[in-house]
């Protein structure tokens, strides 16, 4: 069907939606949020989705980033069923699976980047050295070795969207899922932050990006269009030239196994 998406013979996708509708009551009315969303996203994908206001690419977000269910339909991730799970199984879901970077870094103000990054793996329930060294490792990767114990207060946009990423980064996931993550920077900061996912992009990540700016998306490989709850286009033509999953994607897969 048009604007569907398969996964490639052989090939387990990270993430695959079938059939995903979502509904909510407004009154005496129904709003379809979403419309029968096929949709597969191979690992080691960059990808951008987007649209105007009311598209439904929010709710796809949430539905991805397992912060609620679908209406109908079905959603894979990581080779698990997560549509239907209760709350407090998608809550593990998100802690183990997925990293979020969101506009408005949410950070914790009164934590340095040390202690922000280290949180998932608090909720995780891991050991303080082990905590720590992740954390450690994680903003290292992303070139703030030299800041990880400043408050984010003493860090600049980029430096703070950049803890952001570690943090989405330190629990190795299957997914890093990122809402307009340039959306608080100026143009030099913005496509600093970029070129940081490229580079992870090119270390084996899966990424998926929600924008609505078109300079943004077209730093990913693959774009996907949204309206009216449905999949308009799906611009997957540079998708056949993507670098295989690099060492540490290989490694991020074996510690989730």
């Amino acid at each position: 069907m048009p604007g569907a998406s398969a996964p490639r013979a052989g090939a387990e996708p990270v993430l695959r939606v079938q059939g995903l509708g979502r509904d909510y009551a407004m009154g005496s009315e129904t709003v379809h949020a979403l419309r029968a969303v096929d949709l597969a996203i191979q690992r080691n994908e960059y990808v951008a989705i987007m649209g105007p206001s009311g598209s439904g690419k929010s709710t796809l977000m949430n539905i991805l980033g397992c912060l609620e269910s679908p209406t109908r339909g079905e959603y894979w991730l990581n080779g698990a069923l997560v549509s239907g799970l209760s709350d407090a199984d998608l809550a593990h879901i998100r802690n183990r699976e997925i990293g979020f970077v969101f506009q408005t870094f949410n950070l914790l103000a009164r934590a340095t980047a040390l202690r922000n990054v280290e949180l998932p793996l608090v909720y995780a329930g891991v050991a303080k050295d082990e905590r720590r060294r992740r954390a450690t490792e994680a903003l290292r990767r992303v070139q703030l070795g030299d800041r990880m114990h400043h408050k984010p207060n003493e860090l600049s946009g980029g430096q703070r969207q950049r803890v952001a990423i570690a943090r989405a980064l330190v629990t190795n996931p299957a997914l890093l899922l990122a809402d307009e993550p340039t959306g608080n920077l100026d143009t030099r900061t913005g496509e600093e932050v970029l070129a940081l996912f490229a580079a992870l992009h090119a270390e084996g990540q899966t990424i998926v990006i929600v924008t609505h700016e078109p300079d943004v998306a077209a730093h990913a490989q693959r774009r996907i269009v949204l309206r009216d709850g449905a999949i308009e286009s799906d611009d997957a033509r540079r998708h056949a030239g993507a670098p295989a999953a690099g060492p540490r994607g290989a490694e991020a897969e074996g510690s989730r196994t």
